[in-house]
């Protein structure tokens, strides 16, 4: 079990996001020798960008529509447990958006460090953020709360198989 950390809840994604972009545009520039020419990649990036924008805006659209928090430093203040929408498919949609515009940024700037470095944010935001909210929601909400994150993935992907495995079937 992870003990608590001072930088658990501290530091709001957005600006880890935008700290790891500025690492992505910096890494991109220092190592010339990582860079890639894929046809299209400008084009991939800018539709990585858009659905990641698509994904946090319709996370925040259903936060707000059951009127609880989009402030993701402060767990205690969500008073409900949102499953539905977006959330049917991720745990973490606002997240799993600012990783798809990483992924963006790093095709646009066509460089391999930089797309490694998408998985620097992901690891920080599992560790310092998701992982301290799961602990919170799952004592606030207990047996629902466990039940929700056997059906749906924290970065997606469990629901998404399920469906795909069903119609195959």
């Amino acid at each position: 079990m992870w003990h608590s950390s001072k930088f658990e809840l501290k530091i709001p994604p957005i600006i880890v996001m935008f700290l790891i972009a500025c690492l992505m545009f910096l890494a991109s520039e220092v190592t010339e020798q990582f860079s890639f020419d894929v046809p299209a990649a400008q084009a991939v990036g800018w539709f990585f960008a858009i659905a990641g924008l698509i994904v946090i805006g319709r996370g925040v659209q259903v936060f707000r529509h059951h009127q609880t928090t989009v402030d993701p430093r402060v767990p205690n203040a969500s008073s409900h447990l949102v499953v539905s929408d977006i959330f049917s498919y991720t745990r973490n949609p606002m997240y799993l958006g600012m990783a798809l515009c990483l992924v963006g940024w790093a095709f646009y700037l066509c460089n391999l460090i930089a797309l490694g470095l998408v998985f620097g944010f992901t690891a920080y935001i599992t560790r310092f953020q998701i992982i301290p909210e799961e602990r919170f929601l799952g004592s606030k909400f207990g047996q629902c709360y466990t039940e929700y994150t056997r059906e749906v993935g924290r970065w997606g992907g469990k629901r998404v198989a399920k469906k795909v495995l069903n119609n195959i079937r």
